[in-house]
């Protein structure tokens, strides 16, 4: 009998509680809510990032494009081709629906400066805004050209 009574007792106490299990519960809802919004912003972050390198790619495409270009073609003199002042540029660059849309403005004007050379000399700045998840970012990029630059010495 004193065997029996000692084994009935053991299978009570080894047991856990409703409130040791509520607890257990909610630590875990707890820690897996918390992981959920870890791996979310980790996405998110990512994506970010995704965004502002393609930002940073197309000012270097536009700003290799300027310095393609000599001075008469820079500064608008020649009539058959002209730096537009404006352009657009999708987030994927091989399809014609990117999904984000990048609008971007190039701006020539006169370098901000007093030398004697200042009238060969042009300050460039190309800047490009998108707007994702209804924050709008901007991305911007200058240089110089000069009228005896590089472009002279390559054609």
């Amino acid at each position: 009998m004193e065997l029996k009574n000692k084994r009935a007792g053991r299978r009570g106490v080894s047991a856990f509680t409703l409130t040791e299990v509520l607890v257990g519960v909610a630590v875990s809802g707890i820690m897996f809510s918390s992981i959920l919004v870890c791996i979310t912003n980790g996405f998110a972050s990512v994506q970010v990032n995704r965004e502002d390198s393609r930002a940073t790619q197309i000012l270097v495409e536009k700003m290799e494009m300027i310095r393609l270009y000599n001075w008469n073609q820079t500064t608008g003199n020649d009539p058959n081709t002209c730096v537009p002042a404006s352009f657009t540029a999708p987030f994927y660059p091989d399809s014609a629906n990117g999904g984000l849309l990048y609008s971007g403005t190039v701006s020539i004007t006169n370098a901000p400066i007093t030398e004697t050379y200042a009238s060969d000399l042009r300050l460039v700045t190309i800047g490009v805004a998108w707007t994702s998840r209804n924050v709008a970012h901007t991305r911007s990029m200058m240089t110089y050209v000069s009228k005896y630059g590089l472009q002279n010495h390559i054609y």
